[in-house]
């Protein structure tokens, strides 16, 4: 029940900062396409920083009016082909961290390669089995054949993010706003392999950072074919996307079975850390965005 991912340049400190404030369900600090060659290792150390400091006083903020930190907070990785992943996965997965995401995937082999190494480095740094959750993002037409293989190739895996731009560029097609005929089969596709493996999915961002009218109306065509939220790539945006993808009542009411069967293990410390719940094991990570949906709610009847 992701309705919006916020991406912010890994390598800009003050965009960085400001993240802790706002509202968007996934924050996503970018190592990726906004951060340039050079500056792929102060994004790196930055967002390691951040994620630190986030750890030592994560109960602070919770406990805090003002909740900064009460995002879920992921990182986007470069690409496996490229050659940098590995150094990013090194430098990110540290306490303070919810998840990956993982761009330019094109099979479930490429997944299970991220796998091996977060649990290898989960084990070195202390971090709880699986803790680290994962997006892949699926930006080929390798990747949209194979979407349904990718979405099931492991636990870890919570929902798939569809990139527009990039498959639009491996088919060698152009594109155009509202006429989504190049990119109509991928997009409708993903979330019905999504569905069928039981994750959510996530549609692409909209490049018109002031165009709101056409960010609602993209918005909108993506919730009818299936998705649960969009990418985005400006605060303004936050609004928007959540108030379109607002829970159905079916999700309000999951929510508040998670908030009530976890309440005492994940605020008091009381009881198992994971229980079964309508046949799916279901944790922290679960509880956490089980209060944001009812805290959205709440605000907005």
């Amino acid at each position: 029940m992701f309705r919006s991912l916020l991406f912010v340049p890994g390598n800009n400190s003050r965009f960085i900062e400001k993240s802790k404030i706002l509202k968007s369900d996934i924050i996503c600090l970018d190592l990726e396409d906004s951060v340039s060659l050079n500056e792929k290792p102060l994004a790196r150390q930055l967002i390691h920083d951040f994620l630190s400091k986030r750890s030592l006083h994560k109960e602070q903020y919770l406990d805090a009016d003002n909740k900064e930190h009460d995002s879920h907070l992921f990182v986007r990785i470069n690409s496996i082909d490229n050659g940098f992943y590995k150094n990013d996965l090194e430098s990110v997965i540290v306490k303070g961290l919810d998840g990956i995401v993982i761009p330019k995937i094109n099979n479930a082999n490429e997944i299970n390669n991220v796998v091996k190494i977060i649990g290898e480095l989960e084990t070195k740094n202390d971090l709880e089995r699986n803790s680290i959750k994962l997006i892949p993002s699926i930006e080929s037409a390798r990747g949209v054949v194979n979407a349904f293989n990718i979405c099931e190739s492991s636990e870890r895996i919570i929902s798939v993010l569809f990139g527009v731009f990039d498959y639009l560029y491996d088919m060698h097609l152009d594109y155009r706003e509202f006429c989504g005929l190049g990119y109509q089969y991928a997009r409708s596709k993903i979330p019905v392999d999504a569905r069928a493996a039981g994750v959510e999915s996530m549609d692409g961002i909209w490049q018109k950072i002031d165009d709101i009218e056409g960010l609602i109306k993209d918005s909108e065509i993506a919730k009818q074919l299936g998705y649960n939220g969009k990418s985005i790539i400006h605060p303004s945006h936050i609004e928007h996307v959540q108030n379109i993808f607002f829970p159905s009542k079916s999700e309000l009411e999951w929510a508040e079975k998670v908030v009530n069967s976890l309440y005492d293990s994940v605020e008091h410390g009381n009881g198992r850390g994971a229980i079964r719940l309508d046949g799916k094991m279901i944790d922290a990570v679960h509880y956490k965005q089980a209060k944001l949906i009812l805290d959205y709610k709440n605000k907005h009847i």
